[in-house]
């Protein structure tokens, strides 16, 4: 048996957490890790949604689930989700997937500050601290895994619109890139996945969906393949993985070509969204 391979003996599962685990990437992870064999601890607000999906994925794989509501802009998230996986249920988890995320689209100013703390706090701090709170128990086993979803928009320069959301991605890389310099030689593995136009809720969280609408279809994938090659990229200990063809030649053409004309192509795209 390939001890990377997430496969294992059905008496002995291993246990991932997912936040933003109700839709579009974070379910398609919790699918992804349920074939494979592992227990779920999904994470979300939504607690009629997980339970769906929570459910769904005992009834089709067998595995146990784990339904864990929480607000990851409240900055007592982490914290709260730490004692109730250890003092409650008694659970500690082998895999985590920083999946929770969404934009704050439009100028800088044209949000209050509250709107965009509370962003950074789900996008940056907290994915941060639940790793912090989680790794160490990765550690005294010798095994982890940890995903932390990030995006194209991390590798390539910033447009005028979301004007956080490049900017935490590229922190979230550059996060998991050095910690898993740190840990793999004790056997955790830690993943940047980088996933560019993913069919999801996300746009029409952010309200975005119409003017996505109008990208040719090429430029999309969908969550579940994103979802499996981000699974397969951590089991192979890849620091930093982009998904699709199309997006690895955009990643690539970035770090080739002169900036000034990156720079004029990405203000050209950002004043179409402001």
């Amino acid at each position: 048996m390939n001890p990377n391979s997430g496969t294992r003996a059905p008496t002995n599962p291993r246990t991932v957490l997912i936040t933003g685990a109700s839709a579009g990437i974070g379910e398609a992870f919790a699918e992804v890790f349920a074939a494979e064999g592992f227990d779920l601890v999904l994470v979300a607000r939504r607690e009629e949604r997980l339970r769906a999906v929570a459910e769904r994925l005992t009834s089709l794989h067998g595995v146990a689930t784990h339904v864990l509501v929480a607000d990851l802009s409240d900055p007592s998230a982490s914290a709260h989700i730490e004692t109730e996986l250890s003092s409650a249920r008694g659970l500690h988890i082998d895999a985590l997937v920083n999946n929770a995320g969404y934009g704050v689209p439009g100028v800088f100013l044209k949000s209050d500050w509250p709107r965009h703390a509370a962003n950074l706090q789900v996008m940056v701090m907290t994915l941060a601290e639940l790793t912090h709170r989680l790794l160490p128990g990765m550690l005294a086993r010798g095994y982890g895994r940890i995903i932390n979803v990030a995006s194209l928009a991390g590798l390539v320069p910033a447009s005028a619109g979301h004007t956080t959301y490049g900017a935490s991605k590229a922190f979230v890389i550059k996060f998991s890139e050095s910690l898993h310099q740190e840990v793999s030689p004790k056997g955790v593995h830690v993943t940047a996945l980088c996933p560019g136009f993913t069919w999801s809720e996300f746009h029409d969280v952010t309200g975005t969906r119409d003017r996505m609408n109008q990208l040719p279809p090429w430029m999309w994938m969908d969550a579940p393949a994103v979802a499996r090659q981000g699974y397969d990229a951590v089991m192979a200990g890849t620091p930093i993985y982009v998904n699709g063809r199309v997006n690895r030649t955009i990643a690539a053409m970035v770090r080739v070509a002169p900036m000034s004309l990156i720079r004029a192509i990405e203000r050209r795209i950002g004043h179409r969204k402001l």
